[in-house]
């Protein structure tokens, strides 16, 4: 389903910084012991002389805002910037660059599309768990994602662990194609597995 376009993450989170805090919320950022992860699996003719590849973000910006009294108004916000984004599976080889080169200009588009932005739209709690439903945009093209999560407050820590799963080709995204004639490929479908570490805002 196409949605509208949120706004920038910058956006949101100025607005949430000029907004008077309310009593009963408490803001976590994501802390770089965060793990943003993108796995991608194989396709095609040729499907098995290719790689399984990890991809992962360097660097991200995020927040939750979380409702103490009334958890379904809680917020997620994460950004990627999309040159962040580099493949560390196999090991570093030549043909491993040119995939990351290839997924940077080719597949994301960096230049044009500089982030990857998931906004929640409605949370649902319970014990230790939480379902969202958010908005992940992808190269301007926005849809909605279900997604389950573990939650574990500790003090003024927050970790979220999720994993979930969207196909290249709802984004207007064409999987990789290499070797002889595109006959080795990335598959549609990719799992994000993300592990958030996110410190209370004091």
């Amino acid at each position: 389903m196409l949605l509208p376009l949120p706004l920038p993450l910058s956006t949101l989170l100025l607005l949430a910084a000029t907004q008077s805090p309310q009593r009963d919320s408490v803001v976590y950022t994501l802390l770089p012991a965060s793990r943003l992860e993108v796995r991608t699996g194989k396709a095609g003719v040729f499907g098995f002389a290719g790689h399984e590849h990890l991809i992962r973000a360097r660097s991200f910006t995020g927040q939750l805002i979380y409702h103490r009294d009334a958890p379904a108004r809680s917020q997620v916000e994460i950004a990627i910037p999309t040159e962040s984004l580099e493949v560390l599976t196999p090991p570093d080889t030549e043909e491993i660059r040119k995939v990351t080169a290839s997924m940077r200009t080719e597949v994301l588009d960096v230049s044009h599309y500089p982030e990857i932005v998931f906004a929640s739209r409605s949370i649902t709690w319970s014990e230790g768990k939480a379902h969202l439903v958010g908005a992940l945009t992808i190269r301007n093209q926005t849809r909605e994602v279900p997604v389950d999560a573990q939650i574990d407050i500790q003090g003024d820590t927050l970790r979220v662990t999720t994993t979930f799963a969207v196909k290249q080709t709802d984004f207007g995204i064409k999987p990789y194609r290499g070797g002889p004639g595109g006959t080795v490929r990335v598959a549609d479908r990719v799992t994000f597995d993300i592990h958030i570490v996110a410190a209370r805002k004091l």
